[in-house]
């Protein structure tokens, strides 16, 4: 049994085993010092079913304290994805139509198909996180297949000869600023999991050979994140799937691999002439002992072609392009024969943007996934205002919110927050529950906003352009309001708009109140930098007092006030005035001074605390933690596969005040931002209300960007 264990867990070296046979419990302690204990639980037939994990500290308390948090995450509610196919033995012209093989739940992306165009793999974010699913022909719904234990996120998924491959994220690299994501495989049944990429190595989009011999893989190797996001520049590897550690580098440059029977693999990178474009290397031979041949260029210049299928004929690859004069990414068969495009889902659907081609094993169909449309069945094409994801820290709870900027009402009954940005669409409050949305005011753009804890008829906020230089006008305004006028058959709350702002003082954004509802404290521009003053909340600087809290030739934004009101934590780059993505926490006492850094991703003079990125900085009810984004955790897919992230590695993380115990909170591919964070229990998840039918949503309209840099 132990022999079976060892293979199963494929842990780090230098634990000790401690087996409780009674409770069915494996304890690992890591040697010299326990740094972590893992407590697996054991079936009765000896197989691994589930992983818990446990960081005791010298503190008392070790994890953060219990609440919800609400944040959002960049284009990911109007998503809306499902998985589509064509049956490619029809004529180019009878092409008027796709088939839907997924049910409208959440958002489905990145399939295969297994055996035949029948049985499908895919992703799906159903259960709040990123899980691998099975859907067969005779089954209504899909099967939820084994799981990463402790993974909040899968992708890629392939099934060859009974066994998934696929990607996840569920261990934590040996440094910050360093993806997580590694290729695991596993029976269907979930007797074991194999970490088939190297501890401390780093691996993308795995693709299997016809025969599960070989496994390709786009990997960013053991070195360091380098902050690139448009292509990371990864090495295209190839493995023997019975040898995970005799990798062959097959392409210096390379991503998204696809398999054309045992030996010919088809890739993207984007080409010195700027195009993305796609690649094909040929292994030396079956056993990987030579060089690999050179790599050829397929498609030409003039059209972006990314995340290639191969097709088993030999001589064709179905590609998404990106084609000078559209806004809108297509599926395309390129023959390399002929030097062709053949258009499929232009034809189709020449409005909607289609992603990530597979195709089934003898090549009659293909498949992709796309916006499913507005009107589909069951009104699962709702985005509820408030959405339940999977938290990975037990009494702490995760909402992704239709919007951003939430602020919590003093009683966490109510939440303020900004529908969308870049927009006219004002302010809005919902129920903490989503049952219930009302619309404060509209035709001025707000972001940011601070909802005074002494007062529930008053709210903080930013009034002009987010994202805008120092000059540029911006006015922090108080929002009153009646509350009585909440009810529910109201749909518009009257409200007075108060700026507390000077003209011509330049950006003044980022609001937030003190615990005593006196002074705002906020960021302006008002003297050729961006520094933080504090205000009257009430009478502001027109008729009440301005002092300034910092000031140098460097950024200091989002700030927050502490409950306690002793601190305000900040982001800054003050540290490297010329980086203006080196953003780093600080704290300073109300009155000016104890003015520290706070350092999360190492210690002081590391590399990997200069080039921290962390923003959008709240405290915990007590004033011991700190909720954050960052980009501790670097990239967790290929961003080209995606659509739009303006920082597609933005994470939720929550650390002491001293930095200390950071924990990771979110692991996806998109952006998640502008957290807030509720100690207290008042927020109920049981009674979300998710459905348009309960008034707790707005209808999918697919509106969402492709990567602006292609």
């Amino acid at each position: 049994m132990f022999k079976m264990l060892r293979h199963t867990i494929r842990t780090r070296p230098l634990f000790k085993p401690y087996l409780d046979l009674d409770n069915h419990h494996l304890s690992l302690h890591q040697s010299p010092s326990v740094l972590q204990v893992f407590h697996f639980t054991l079936a009765s037939n000896t197989h691994l079913i589930s992983i818990q994990s446990q960081i005791p500290s010298n503190n008392m308390n070790p994890y953060p304290p219990k609440g919800t948090i609400v944040y959002g995450s960049v284009g990911r509610p109007q998503y809306g994805f499902d998985i589509f196919c064509v049956n490619l033995l029809h004529p180019p012209h009878q092409l008027t139509t796709d088939h839907r093989l997924t049910d409208c739940i959440s958002i489905n992306f990145n399939a295969q198909f297994v055996e035949d165009h029948r049985t499908l793999v895919f992703v799906s974010e159903r259960t709040g996180y990123s899980r691998n699913y099975l859907l067969r022909p005779e089954s209504l719904k899909p099967q939820a297949l084994p799981s990463a234990p402790g993974s909040l996120f899968h992708d890629r998924p392939t099934i060859k000869n009974g066994r998934i491959y696929f990607t996840s994220a569920h261990e934590k690299p040996d440094c910050h600023l360093k993806s997580y994501s590694a290729v695991y495989s596993t029976g269907l049944h979930g007797e074991e999991f194999t970490r088939l990429t190297p501890y401390g190595e780093v691996d993308f989009s795995p693709a299997v050979s016809q025969t599960a011999k070989f496994i390709a893989v786009a990997s960013y190797g053991s070195r360091p994140w380098a902050g690139d996001f448009h292509e990371l520049k990864t090495h295209l590897i190839v493995f023997p799937q019975c040898n995970p550690q005799k990798r062959l580098v097959v392409s210096e440059r390379g991503g998204w691999p696809t398999w054309c029977g045992d030996s010919t693999i088809y890739y993207h990178r984007q080409a010195d002439d700027g195009w993305w474009s796609i690649f094909r290397v040929d292994l030396p031979d079956s056993e990987l002992s030579g060089s690999p041949k050179q790599a050829v260029r397929v498609t030409p210049s003039g059209v972006h072609c990314f995340t290639p299928a191969a097709m088993h004929d030999g001589r064709r690859i179905a590609v998404a392009t990106r084609r000078r004069g559209t806004n809108f990414r297509h599926i395309e068969i390129f023959d390399m024969e002929t030097n062709t495009f053949q258009p499929i889902t232009e034809l189709i659907n020449p409005k909607i943007h289609h992603y990530n081609p597979f195709v089934s094993p003898n090549s009659d169909y293909l498949g992709y996934h796309r916006f499913r449309g507005e009107s589909s069945q069951d009104g699962e094409s709702i985005i509820p205002h408030l959405e339940p994801v999977q938290s990975p820290v037990q009494g702490m709870r995760l909402l992704r919110l239709n919007g951003y900027f939430p602020t919590f009402s003093p009683h966490a009954d109510l939440i303020a927050f900004n529908h969308n940005l870049n927009t006219s669409l004002g302010m809005r409050i919902i129920k903490s529950d989503g049952s219930k949305r009302w619309t404060l005011f509209e035709g001025r753009i707000s972001f940011y906003n601070s909802w005074s804890p002494t007062e529930k008829h008053v709210i903080y906020t930013s009034i002009g352009p987010i994202f805008a230089a120092s000059k540029t006008t911006v006015q922090i305004a108080r929002i009153t309001f009646d509350p009585a006028t909440l009810t529910n058959d109201r749909e518009h709350i009257p409200c007075d708009i108060k700026i507390l702002t000077r003209d011509n003082t330049g950006n003044n954004a980022f609001p937030s109140c003190s615990p005593d509802g006196k002074s705002v404290v906020f960021r302006s521009g008002r003297s050729g930098n961006k520094n933080l003053y504090i205000i009257d909340a009430v009478e502001g600087e027109v008729n009440g007092s301005i002092r300034q809290l910092t000031d140098g030739a460097w950024i200091d934004t989002m700030p927050c006030w502490s409950p306690k009101g002793d601190l305000i934590a900040f982001s800054s780059n003050r540290h490297n005035p010329e980086n203006t993505e080196a953003f780093s926490i600080y704290v300073v006492k109300p009155d000016g001074s104890g003015l520290r850094r706070i350092y999360i991703a190492g210690k002081e003079g590391s590399e990997e605390v200069e080039r921290e990125r962390i923003n959008h900085v709240c405290f915990s009810e007590d004033g011991e933690w700190l909720l954050f984004t960052a980009n501790l955790g670097s990239v967790t897919a290929e961003p080209v596969s995606w659509p739009n992230q303006f920082q597609p590695y933005g994470d939720l993380y929550v650390a002491k005040l001293d930095g200390s115990g950071v924990r990771r909170l979110t692991c996806d591919a998109y952006e998640n931002g502008t957290p807030m964070w509720h100690s207290g229990n008042e927020v109920d998840m049981g009674r979300l209300c998710l459905s348009l039918r309960d008034g707790g949503g707005d209808k999918v309209k697919g509106e969402f960007d492709e990567p602006l840099w292609i």
